[in-house]
């Protein structure tokens, strides 16, 4: 018998109209899940449990009236401990923010909670939000539910752990590097992050930038899109923001993978990545290859892609830290430190020839769509590493030159803000989820959800390609 907490959010929506589930019950389920696996993975760090209750006893009594129900009516959603909550605490994973109790909601929030969600948790992050891997000093590390004493990625770490284990149908998720993606590559999740302006986020420290980009996680492709046409509310304050319908991405067409040119790529044309995740994607390739119409081994030529990332990234860092910056302690969050520090000492036409190549990739990627559907490529450079490393100093024998060498499989498109579903495709030779990204055209995310959930049903008919399910989500009984 299924847990409701096991539903997908599609699913378990579609009961609470059908009144077949009462988000009573559905909260309930989440609730006994945290407190019966948190205790293990930390992937939950602040709850509101009581605040929650009583807002799934109002949203079962409209239910019961008969009342129009808005999209995510009912539906537990665990936020980003770097996302803004009004009346639940919101440290950022910092000791400076250990008793933030914001009195507003960030736009996100207040979109998922106009949609009908209901807030019952905050998720884990690197202190900050800045990093590969969740550890910070005031809660310490998320463990993978496939393994704890291994990485669950990071920024979005707790995010995805709280969702391959249950304890959540939908979570929040921000991306700069490949925060969305990277995490839920490493837990088997789905992640979308939306081509710039499809959500806006009018807290970025820069007006225009691909950079910074909220974006939904779940245990499914449609269940994402379903969160992202809640997140997807426009807002003035953000200049990046454009006319858009958010409903479009609360049905996403059937994709017939027959008819799909695609474009496969172990590494985007240079970027590191190890011959275990190589060897792996090629397999996989050969498993599901037959289902497209053209399916071809071709690569952007991203090899330099790294150096501008972080040759960008480095602005991003300054105009966001430039005022707080002198006022962290010395055992602040040592990523921020370094990357601070390295920025300062770039010049001016070294940032503008970087702006320069950004535009060329962006070009060089879009003219790749002209022959090809979509893109696929690996989610990550490496498999999980034990979360006690900050991050891994070199792939293959490899040094990294920064901590963000590691995630170039992300943090190259990054650069030219295409949309991105993370999919889960099997396990990895370690025992590790392995996942792999749909990359679409500028502005087509309904269409590149759309592919995903057609792979993820074609995947589900494997045992090698499905997503995987870790034994700590299952209830006692069924885990023999």
């Amino acid at each position: 018998m299924t847990d409701a907490c096991e539903l997908s959010a599609v699913d378990a929506r579609r009961l609470i109209g059908e009144k077949r589930l009462s988000p009573v019950e559905l909260l309930d389920s989440c609730i006994a899940q945290i407190e019966r696996v948190n205790p293990a993975v930390n992937a939950v760090v602040t709850t509101a449990f009581d605040r929650a209750r009583m807002e799934a006893r109002a949203a079962e009594a409209a239910v019961m009236r008969g009342d129009p129900l808005p999209p995510l009516h009912g539906l537990p959603v665990a936020i980003k401990d770097t996302h803004i909550t009004a009346g639940v605490r919101t440290t950022y994973g910092s000791p400076h923010y250990k008793d933030n109790v914001p009195e507003r909601d960030d736009h996100v929030v207040e979109s998922i909670r106009a949609a009908g969600g209901i807030v019952h948790a905050k998720t884990n992050v690197p202190e900050l939000g800045i990093g590969g891997n969740t550890v910070n000093r005031l809660f310490g590390a998320t463990g993978n539910p496939f393994g704890l004493e291994r990485t669950c990625g990071g920024s979005s770490g707790g995010s995805a752990a709280a969702l391959a284990a249950n304890m959540a149908p939908l979570a929040s998720g921000s991306d700069t590097g490949g925060s969305l993606r990277l995490p839920a590559c490493f837990c088997g999740v789905v992640a979308h992050r939306p081509s710039a302006g499809v959500v806006a986020h009018g807290g970025r420290a820069l007006a225009q930038s691909y950079y910074n980009t909220q974006g939904p996680m779940a245990r499914t492709a449609g269940d994402a899109a379903l969160l992202l046409a809640a997140m997807a509310r426009r807002s003035r304050r953000d200049p990046m923001a454009y006319p858009l319908d958010p409903d479009q991405f609360l049905q996403l067409d059937e994709i017939d993978l027959s008819g799909l040119r695609v474009a496969v790529s172990p590494d985007l044309g240079g970027v590191p990545v190890s011959d275990v995740v190589r060897r792996t994607f090629a397999e996989r390739v050969e498993r599901f290859q037959g289902a497209f119409k053209v399916c071809e081994w071709r690569s952007p030529a991203f090899a330099d892609a790294m150096d501008v990332f972080w040759k960008l990234r480095s602005i991003v860092f300054i105009a966001q830290y430039y005022r707080e910056i002198d006022g962290y302690d010395a055992d602040f969050n040592p990523n921020i430190r370094s990357n601070y520090q390295s920025a300062l000492k770039m010049d001016l036409k070294e940032v503008a020839v970087a702006h320069r190549r950004q535009m060329e990739l962006y070009q060089d990627l879009q003219n790749l769509f002209e022959s090809f559907d979509v893109l696929l490529c690996p989610g990550v450079s490496i498999p999980p590493f034990p979360w006690r490393d900050l991050f891994p100093k070199a792939i293959d024998g490899m040094p990294s030159n920064t901590y963000v060498d590691w995630v170039g499989m992300t943090s190259a498109l990054t650069i030219t803000g295409h949309p991105i579903t993370a999919l889960p495709c099997g396990l990895d030779p370690t025992g590790a989820p392995f996942g792999i990204q749909v990359i679409g055209p500028n502005f087509a995310d309904r269409f590149t959800l759309g592919v995903a959930q057609s792979l993820e049903r074609l995947f589900e008919a494997d045992d090698a390609l499905r997503r995987p399910v870790p034994g700590i989500a299952r209830r006692p009984a069924d885990s023999r």
